[in-house]
């Protein structure tokens, strides 16, 4: 072989070498990136449903830590934007503040009547039923009356024989009193003896007193007929008032007595609700301050009643006093057992400070309010008061006109820059008192 043969085949060995090298780089090259793609996840890849360059979070609108959505919710800092939190401000203004008393009972009439007969009986007519408006004497029920009226015609033919025997008494009396004046006409004429004249006279005192006995007879006759009308008339059973039927308790035919309730009638013009006020509020109350009575079944609706009464003596256990409040019902919209949130008004109304219950935050044991300076805010330590559903009294710590953070002031420090989402009062609104 030829020196020239030998180097051709030594430069297509290189080149067979230098591409088997090439592929098999490549193909260890390939393995490698097919590994790494499969660990990824696992690796600190990016996690499925997040955006590489922004939080998991960020992307499915979750809100981050400090509250406030994406892009800048209220209280909440503006996460990976450079806006400051929204916030919503107005002033402390001055309004009535007034201290309420915050119970709950239920209404009951101002009058309720529990209808009873006066006599045994049956009933024989039962003329109300539950839903029915009845007045002061209306004739609600009546009992078979048959045995009164045969008793009360036997009292009157009584009466009429007694009567008929004081006539006859008189008629007897006045003979007796002829005889006896002829008689002493005779005696002294000295045509008849002493003892005839003497039987005159009896005779006369005789028929006196049989006259006296048949009186008190037409007296007792009389009365036993008045006792038995009362008895008959007392089959008809009267409404006592003007109201309601609130409940039935028999049908006719029943058997009942003096025991037995029929009906029973409400007054509901007024109602009533009563309720246990601890002892330390009971000296601020007196009969006709105003309360306050929300309905449950009408939505919450509020009816104005006023103190009626305030029992002089406390429950010994709950060291508690009972105290009625009435409410006009002249429309009989409130019904018996009715449930009610009563307030009460306590003392007398002043003016103050008042701000917003969202307003008022607290800073560890420090209660207080976030107060606006430029963009900045500052917190402001303050004293409570009175607070209601109007509002929170500041007793101390804020003036008049100061403007506050009203909504988004949980997390904020002081110093922090907020923005302003929009204006809105802080007032609280003052209350009719007419």
């Amino acid at each position: 072989m030829s020196t020239s043969s030998k180097r051709a085949i030594v430069v297509i060995i290189v080149i067979a070498l230098s591409l088997g090298g090439l592929l098999a780089f490549r193909f260890y090259q390939g393995r490698q990136n097919g590994s790494a793609e499969a660990a990824g996840p696992q690796a600190g890849g990016i996690p499925s449903g997040q955006w590489q360059g922004g939080s998991q979070n960020q992307q499915r609108g979750n809100n981050p830590a400090g509250g406030g959505p994406p892009g800048g919710g209220f209280g909440g800092g503006n996460f990976g934007t450079n806006r400051p939190p929204l916030v919503e401000v107005g002033m402390a203004t001055e309004g009535v503040v007034r201290e309420r008393l915050a119970l709950v009972g239920a209404l009951r009439p101002k009058q309720q009547v529990e209808v009873v007969p006066k006599i045994t009986g049956r009933i024989q007519r039962l003329l109300v039923d539950v839903g029915d408006s009845v007045t002061e004497g209306q004739l609600l029920a009546e009992l078979e009356g048959e045995e009164y009226e045969q008793q009360v015609l036997r009292a009157e033919a009584t009466l009429a024989v007694a009567n008929a025997t004081i006539s006859q008494r008189q008629a007897e009396l006045a003979n007796a009193k002829a005889d006896q004046a002829r008689g002493t006409q005779l005696f002294s004429e000295g045509l008849v003896s002493v003892q005839s004249q003497d039987s005159l006279e009896t005779r006369v005192r005789v028929v006196e007193s049989q006259l006296a006995l048949a009186q008190a007879q037409v007296r007792q006759a009389q009365a036993d007929l008045a006792e038995l009308k009362i008895r008959q008339q007392q089959t008809k059973i009267l409404a006592p008032l003007n109201g309601w039927i609130g409940r039935r308790y028999v049908d006719p035919g029943a058997m009942v007595n003096t025991n037995s309730p029929i009906v029973n009638v409400l007054y509901l013009d007024s109602m009533i609700t009563e309720v246990k006020v601890p002892e330390d509020h009971l000296g601020n109350l007196k009969v006709g301050n105003r309360a306050l009575v929300s309905i449950d079944a009408f939505g919450g609706q509020t009816f104005e009643g006023r103190v009626a009464r305030i029992a002089p003596v406390l429950d010994a256990a709950t060291r508690s006093g009972s105290v009625q409040v009435e409410i006009a019902n002249p429309g009989g919209r409130l019904k018996a057992e009715m449930s009610a949130r009563i307030q009460m008004e306590m003392g007398s109304e002043h003016r103050s400070v008042v701000v917003p219950r969202d307003a008022v935050v607290m800073r560890g044991q420090q209660t207080g309010v976030n107060v606006l300076e430029g963009d900045r805010v500052r917190f402001q330590q303050i004293e409570t008061g009175i607070s209601t559903d109007l509002g929170v009294e500041v007793v101390s710590g804020l003036k008049t006109g100061t403007t506050i953070i009203t909504r988004g002031s949980q997390g904020l420090q002081d110093g922090a820059r907020v923005e302003v989402q929009k204006n809105n009062a802080a007032s609280v609104p003052v209350e009719d008192r007419s």
